[in-house]
């Protein structure tokens, strides 16, 4: 047995519809097997607040080793994990091909299969998932909505704490009436002399493009427009990361199956397509095809996505972008968001913004904490500001202009935090946004709201 995998790390396909993998004798086994491994290794103890809650049981039981943990305790590590997938992807050295086959988010994600099935999962916590019916719901209500949301509204905010377990302090994304698939209709003339002039690209606009963030949509499509490149803007339903965090796998197999459906016409014409969001991105070229390994569509679809700054390096590698980029003043503190990185392409959002003359990027590769609904939650904003203090540090001494990151909800989870630093030394970046809208910015193109 060798120490350490030589191998690129593997997934297998996640076996859901097995029912032992919802026996929680056998997941108790399978927990203790992995637990006993990390126990030993403790590499992984800086990464997010799980495993210091697992170390912290072991060390502070009677014979300090997992023999004397009880299982019933095991909770807290699993109500720790956001599904990030950073000790997988950037440190665990026993992931497949190595013989012990380690996927600690995996066996997360199989005891929050269990705790669904089971009926453990609060009804509030699954109505905070519905994101296209809050999108929807939120977007008619636009302005009642975003007033009731705002962390100074001392009327709503502790409501909101005690009926939905919302951190009243947790900044919360904003709603539009006029969503990214209306905004679309409006398409940016095509620049026929561009180099990439005949790609075509169906944009996925995602629930939080669509609804929460349409400027990152706006500013992809006329970044592709200005590069020659013919789009379309699609959105069938949410690609069901929120189900997938809370273990409902039969919900998320059924929107990819929806989806795909969808989406893999478009791929048949010769579209390529684009995913604004690295979850979302990761739930197509990853999550999807591992619940689903003999789906047809999932496959094609998984084969054709590509990330938003995925793709313009892409373009930007293989036939050239239009001329017109300006220098950004001031430079850009990158955050990498986690999900971008377990996509193992590398740092595209990174490579996007050095395409930017006079590019000065520095680039921050460590998780925000925010986890997606996790960090919102009354119980657990303070421990996600405590993960994410590292970043919300090194991102505040930068002092750049701009802070950047691929995942919109980090964006504000690290201005909490840099908000809460008093070093009055600092001078944190004065503005927030996705890298494609920088990028949209240096060509001076809209890079929309």
């Amino acid at each position: 047995m060798s120490e350490g995998s030589t191998g690129a790390p593997t997934r297998h396909p996640i076996d859901w519809q097995n029912p032992e993998f919802y026996d929680e004798q056998a997941l108790d086994k399978e927990t203790r097997r992995v637990f006993d491994v990390c126990h030993t290794c403790r590499r992984c103890f800086n990464l997010c607040d799980s495993f210091p809650r697992l170390f912290d049981l072991i060390d502070e039981s009677e014979t300090m080793e997992l023999d004397s943990v009880k299982s019933e305790d095991f909770g807290h590590v699993v109500d720790a994990c956001t599904l990030c997938d950073m000790c997988f992807t950037a440190v665990c050295p026993y992931v497949p091909p190595h013989e012990f086959g380690i996927d600690f988010p995996h066996l997360m994600l199989r005891h929050r299969a269990v705790q669904y099935r089971k009926g453990r999962i609060r009804s509030i916590d699954k109505a905070l998932t519905e994101t296209d019916r809050n999108g929807r719901l939120g977007g008619a209500f636009e302005g009642l909505a975003n007033w009731a949301n705002r962390t100074d509204n001392k009327l709503t905010r502790p409501v909101l704490e005690k009926i939905a377990h919302v951190h009243r302090d947790a900044a919360l994304p904003r709603f539009h009436r006029q969503t990214l698939v209306k905004r679309a209709r409006n398409a940016p003339p095509l620049n026929s002399e561009a180099p990439a002039h005949g790609r075509k690209a169906v944009i996925y606009a995602t629930c939080f493009g669509n609804y929460n963030n349409p400027g990152i949509g706006t500013a992809t499509q006329a970044i592709l427009a200005k590069n020659g490149v013919e789009t379309e803007v699609v959105y069938p339903r949410c690609c069901g990361m929120p189900q997938f965090e809370q273990g409902n796998l039969e919900r998320v197999a059924e929107h990819a199956r929806s989806v795909s459906a969808e989406l893999v016409p478009w791929i048949d014409k010769g579209y390529d397509v684009v995913a604004l969001v690295p979850s979302c991105a990761l739930m197509f070229k990853s999550e999807w095809p591992l619940l689903l390994p003999e789906d047809e569509g999932v496959e094609k679809l998984a084969g054709a996505t590509r990330d938003a700054a995925e793709y313009v390096v892409e373009i930007a590698r293989n036939e050239g972008l239009a001329e017109g980029l300006k220098p950004l003043s001031g430079g850009v503190a990158l955050h990498l968001a986690c999900h971008a990185r377990a996509q193992n392409m590398g740092p595209k959002a990174q490579e996007l913004l050095k395409l930017i003359p006079e590019a000065d990027v520095e680039l921050v590769a460590r998780c925000s904490g925010h986890g997606g609904s996790w960090g919102v939650k009354k119980e657990n904003f303070e421990v996600a500001l405590k993960v994410g203090r590292p970043v919300a540090r090194k991102i505040a001494q930068s002092g750049k202009t701009f802070l950047a990151s691929e995942c919109p909800l980090a964006q504000e989870h690290i201005v909490q935090g840099m908000a809460r630093r008093d070093d009055e030394d600092d001078q944190p970046p004065r503005q927030a946004e996705h890298p494609i809208q920088l990028f949209a910015r240096a060509y001076g193109l809209h890079a929309g709201a």
